[in-house]
């Protein structure tokens, strides 16, 4: 699976807050970024989450 974080993203952080091993802020481009490649296993269904509760709907997913 892969995730990504598109130009959609307002920066409320709820995505880093629900799952900061794999989001974080990036503070010069202004938005969440994604931290791997690949999602590990043990993050995919946080990840679903974040994606669905994203109010910009800024994370896209790819796979898995």
């Amino acid at each position: 699976m892969k995730a990504t974080v598109t130009s959609k993203c307002m920066g409320d952080r709820n995505c880093n807050k629900l799952c900061p091993e794999v989001f974080e802020y990036n503070e010069d481009e202004l938005k969440s970024i994604v931290k791997f490649d690949e999602i590990p296993d043990k993050y995919k269904d946080l990840v679903r989450q974040a994606a669905n509760e994203c109010g910009a709907g800024a994370i896209d997913i790819e796979g898995d």
